[in-house]
């Protein structure tokens, strides 16, 4: 289910940088600022996000999609280490497979330099800048991810946040970083393009920020405060970590 995930979102990502990157795509003619292009593909991502997130699969797997997000459950204590690992294996696959996929539906149009492939790269002000810019959205993202995920009252809105974070992130941070946030989604696209250029950062970045954000999420409460691994969990679909969302939910 993660593989299949992740893998839908990068088509996604593929398809919709290549309708309005390609210089002979009919949008990319009537929407020449950059800026315009980013909002409506963070407005994509986001739908793409919180689509997946409220799927069947997503609603059983909990929809991580991401290697950096499993592991900060993991170092939470709701996912089992053996699961976390089969997890980060099944989103990588995901994300090469998602975009193979797209090259034999888009061809030619995915591999131009102005597609390449939805690779996510450091933006023209460095490597610097982009470590920082990718540790600052991942640690937001993952911390309000906790604290709404972890509020009876709010909880049940953790995709839309996630989501609407996505799609700011697209739209402003894209810049400086190319906005990964996921060393799967940044290697989906890289080994097909051959584009390893900074491929640290976003194996680095990402975790070290979630990781960061676990510890003072802990420190803030306990582990104990930490009720699930799902993005949404409003459903009645079997949950496979280690679960206290209906403990939540009554106290």
């Amino acid at each position: 289910m993660e593989s299949a995930e992740l893998g839908l979102f990068m088509i996604s990502a593929c398809v919709v940088t290549a309708v309005l990157e390609h210089p002979a795509s009919p949008l990319h003619r009537v929407l020449p600022n950059p800026f315009t292009r980013r909002v409506i593909t963070g407005v994509a991502m986001g739908l793409t996000l919180l689509a997946l997130i409220h799927s069947k699969w997503g609603k059983r797997s909990g929809a991580h999609m991401n290697p950096a997000f499993t592991l900060m459950f993991l170092r939470l204590g709701k996912v089992e280490a053996w699961d976390a690992a089969f997890y980060a294996v099944s989103q990588f696959a995901g994300g090469v497979a998602g975009v193979l996929i797209s090259l034999l539906l888009l061809g030619p149009w995915l591999a131009h330099p102005d597609v390449n492939f939805a690779t996510t790269q450091p933006g023209m002000r460095g490597i610097v800048l982009a470590f920082t810019a990718e540790l600052l959205i991942s640690f937001v993202l993952a911390l309000t991810v906790l604290v709404v995920s972890n509020h009876s009252k709010i909880s049940r809105f953790t995709p839309y946040f996630a989501a609407s974070l996505v799609a700011a992130y697209i739209t402003f941070e894209a810049p400086f970083s190319g906005m990964s946030m996921n060393p799967a989604r940044t290697l989906g696209s890289a080994l097909p393009a051959h584009m390893f250029h900074a491929l640290w950062i976003y194996f680095i970045a990402p975790p070290l920020a979630m990781l960061v954000a676990a510890e003072l999420y802990l420190r803030a409460g306990s582990a104990r405060s930490v009720y699930c691994a799902k993005f949404h969990h409003a459903n009645n679909q079997r949950c496979i970590f280690r679960c206290r969302y209906m403990e939540m939910k009554k106290g």
